[in-house]
C-alpha cells in the first residue's frame, strides 16, 4: 500500500499513527495491497477555503475526502480488489483538537485524527452519513476498524466516540 502524508499544517502531529491507522483500514477493508492514497494535513485557513470551494459551506471542516478512481472493497471474499487511485483525505488538526477536547470522552488531537483517517477512508470508499442507515453503517464500521488498530497496538482507554458530522 502507498500512503503519503503531508503535513502542511504547521502542527506537530503523530504521522507514522496516521500512516498506521490508514494502512490497517484499507487493509481491514480488503483493498488491493498496491493501491495508493494520499493524506494531506493542512491549518484551518486552508481548510476553510476548501470547505467554501468544494460544499460551499463557511468555516474550517474536520476532514475532506476527494477520491479518484472510486475504488470499493469486493463484494465477495474470494472476489479480487481491483488496484487503483483511492484519491486524497485532507485532515485539519486545529478543528480535529477542538472536536477531541469537546467530545463525551474527550481525547487527544492525535486520537481524533487516527479517527478521522479512517471516516477519510470509509468516505473514499464509497461510505456516507446523510441518511439514518448509512450513518449507522459508517460509524459502526469506523468504530470497528479504531478499536481494532487500537487492540491490536495494544493502546489502552476508551476508543475516541465519534466527533464527525
Amino acid at each position: 500500500m502507498s500512503i503519503d502524508v503531508n503535513n502542511e499544517s504547521g502542527i506537530e502531529i503523530d504521522e507514522p499513527a496516521v500512516l498506521d491507522i490508514a494502512r490497517y483500514a484499507l487493509a481491514r477493508m480488503r483493498i488491493h495491497p498496491l493501491s495508493e492514497l494520499s493524506v494531506i494535513v493542512v491549518d484551518a485557513e486552508a481548510m476553510e477555503q476548501l470547505h467554501i470551494q468544494w460544499m460551499d459551506l463557511p468555516g474550517p471542516t474536520d476532514v475532506m475526502s476527494f477520491p479518484m478512481d472510486e475504488l470499493r472493497p469486493p463484494a465477495k471474499d474470494d472476489e479480487e480488489p481491483p488496484q487503483g487511485l483511492l484519491g486524497d483525505i485532507v485532515l485539519c488538526p486545529e478543528v480535529a483538537e477542538r472536536q477531541g477536547q469537546e467530545a463525551p470522552t474527550q481525547h487527544s488531537m492525535d486520537e481524533e485524527l487516527q479517527l478521522l483517517t479512517v471516516h477519510g477512508v470509509l468516505h473514499l470508499l464509497g461510505y456516507d452519513h446523510e441518511e439514518p442507515d448509512e450513518k449507522a453503517e459508517m460509524f459502526g464500521l469506523q468504530a470497528a476498524i479504531v478499536d481494532g488498530w487500537r487492540t491490536e497496538r495494544g493502546l489502552t482507554g476508551p476508543s475516541p466516540a465519534p466527533t464527525v458530522s
